[in-house]
């Protein structure tokens, strides 16, 4: 389908839409319909990336997000909806969050993940976005007090935080203290789930074995936790191939996985997925999605 095709077909759907909704009583935000006059009469229908006007259109029908390419060039929407946008540096500035979120803004990621510290301010500049603001808890060692991390875990929901990175006790499963390691997850997991928050473990695997990674996964798991995550990026490794695949099967097909720490290209992205990471943690985020461009888009799991 050509670019003016494909805005032919959504000119044709907003409009019968619009004409379903207005016949129906819906009173939804009709100034953006409004607009429509203000659209050049030579319009090419080749510029829906960047048209505001014909974006609030399809908006006002009740679409949560658009996403659009021009020519070959598309940035593969699917990865960049699976990553976590991340800067978790302790001498981050106040401009490095806004051009964060901005980021985010632009190329739809599926949240920031940001120090507690931030999360007020990611959560006003997002608040009419589709992007979540996700924070980490017992960071970047795991070795707080479990109550400690759910009173973190706590306070960041209350400050708009949609999902919560807590790290796990790495010592207490270390130590065989399994009981200690389920404790601490299920407390960060019943906070947010009280609050209606995403909860993701972090088991550190640099510092795991595989028995110990499938071990932490089963825990997690048996907490109630929506995600296992690989790394903090924080203990001189990241996310591989090999380990998501491990905790894929550890978990199941119902629990998130999340590969975070050193993923810094498409083709890297792109390996985690295919491992089944259903979830990228990155700080070259938009470096990733930029590479995703003149490539075969991604398919994503379920």
């Amino acid at each position: 389908m050509t670019p003016t095709q494909l805005e032919k077909l959504i000119e044709s759907i907003a409009a019968e839409l619009y004409s379903r909704m207005t016949s129906s009583g819906f009173s939804g935000r009709p100034e953006y319909f409004v607009m429509d006059d203000r659209i050049s009469q030579d319009c090419t229908g080749e510029c829906q990336g960047d048209c505001t006007v014909k974006a609030h259109k399809i908006i006002a029908c009740g679409a949560d997000r658009i996403s659009t390419c021009s020519g070959k060039s598309c940035i593969d929407q699917g990865i960049a909806h699976l990553i976590d946008h991340t800067l978790l540096k302790p001498d981050a500035t106040e401009d490095q969050i806004r051009k964060l979120c901005e980021e985010a803004r632009t190329y739809q990621f599926a949240s920031v993940c940001v120090n507690a510290g931030w999360v007020k301010l990611c959560s006003q500049l997002l608040k009419d976005s589709c992007v979540k603001v996700a924070t980490v808890v017992g960071f970047p060692l795991g070795a707080t007090l479990p109550s400690v991390k759910a009173f973190e875990a706590r306070q960041a929901i209350c400050l708009g935080a949609d999902e919560v990175d807590m790290v796990m006790n790495v010592g207490a499963l270390k130590s065989r203290h399994y009981w200690l390691v389920e404790e601490d997850m299920a407390g960060v997991v019943d906070v947010c789930h009280r609050y209606g928050a995403i909860t993701k473990v972090i088991i550190e695997t640099s510092l795991l074995n595989d028995e110990e990674k499938t071990k932490a996964c089963t825990l997690a798991k048996a907490a109630r936790a929506d995600f296992v995550k690989t790394s903090t990026g924080f203990s001189g490794g990241g996310a591989t191939a090999k380990d998501v695949e491990l905790m894929r099967r550890a978990v199941g097909p119902d629990i998130g996985v999340k590969a975070s720490g050193g993923v810094r290209t498409f083709e890297e992205a792109r390996e985690m997925v295919e491992a089944g990471a259903t979830r990228i943690g990155a700080s070259a985020s938009v470096k990733i999605v930029e590479g995703s461009r003149h490539t075969p888009e991604m398919k994503v799991h379920a």
